[in-house]
C-alpha cells in the first residue's frame, strides 16, 4: 500500500468525525498533490504522514486531537522554500478550504492557529494542542543520527539554489534558534523520547556547520 493510498481514508475518515457537509476525499486528493510537489524533498508525503503518526502517539495529551490532525494535513501544505511566508500561506489555505468543508468556525480558527505556531514552535505554557503539533512537527529531529543525516540532507536539496555561504548561515541560525527554545518538546513523552537526540543532532549539525 502506498502513502497515498493510506493517507486519503485517513483524511475522509478525519473530517467525517468533523461533521464535513461535503465529500471530503477530492480535498483529500489536493492536499496529497500539494504534498508531491516537485520542489519538495523533505516536506513530502512521507514527512506528513510521519507527523500524524506523532500526533496520534501523543494524541492523549491534545485537547482537540482531531485539530491537531487537522492542522499537520496544512501546516506545509504551501510550502516553496525561496519563500519566507509558507506557514502563513497555510494557515490561510486551510480556513479556506475547512470553510468550504462546512466545519465549524471555531474549529476552523483553532486550525489556522496551530498551522501559525509552527513558524516559531513555540507553543505557550498549557497550550496542549500546539505542543502536541510542535513535539510532532519536531520529531525528526529526535531521530538516530542516520536518520537525522538524511533528513539535513533532504532540507539542504530543497534549499539547492541557496549557494553554500548563505545556506551555511541561514541553517545554522535555524539551529540556534531551536536550541534556544526554553523546551524543545513540551508533551511528556517526546521529551523523555526525544529530548537527548535531538539535542545532540543539532549540536552536531551546529558544529559541522560552523567548522
Amino acid at each position: 500500500m502506498t502513502i497515498s493510498e493510506e493517507l486519503l481514508p485517513a483524511w475522509t475518515a478525519l473530517l467525517h468525525r468533523c461533521d464535513a457537509a461535503t465529500d471530503p476525499e477530492p480535498y483529500g486528493r489536493e492536499l496529497l498533490r500539494r504534498w508531491s510537489e516537485p520542489q519538495r524533498r523533505y516536506h513530502t508525503r512521507e514527512h506528513l504522514s510521519a507527523v500524524l503518526r506523532h500526533v496520534d502517539d501523543l494524541a492523549g495529551h491534545a485537547a482537540d486531537p482531531d485539530a491537531v490532525r487537522l492542522a499537520a494535513w496544512f501546516h506545509d501544505a504551501v510550502y516553496r522554500p525561496d519563500r519566507s511566508e509558507n506557514e502563513e500561506r497555510s494557515a490561510a489555505l486551510a480556513v479556506r478550504a475547512l470553510t468550504a468543508a462546512g466545519l465549524p468556525a471555531a474549529r476552523v480558527a483553532e486550525v489556522e492557529r496551530l498551522v501559525l505556531l509552527t513558524v516559531t514552535h513555540d507553543p505557550a505554557p498549557g497550550d496542549r494542542d500546539g505542543e502536541v503539533l510542535c513535539d510532532a512537527d519536531l520529531a525528526v529531529l529526535g531521530g538516530t543520527p542516520e536518520a537525522y543525516a538524511a533528513y539535513a540532507a533532504a532540507v539542504r536539496e530543497e534549499y539547492g539554489f541557496v549557494p553554500e555561504p548563505d545556506f551555511r548561515a541561514g541553517r545554522a541560525a535555524v539551529l540556534r534558534g531551536l536550541l534556544a527554545l526554553p523546551a524543545l518538546y513540551r508533551t511528556p513523552a517526546a521529551r523523555e523520547r526525544f529530548t537527548d537526540a535531538a539535542h545532540a543532532n543539532l549540536t552536531a549539525e551546529l558544529r559541522r556547520l560552523e567548522g
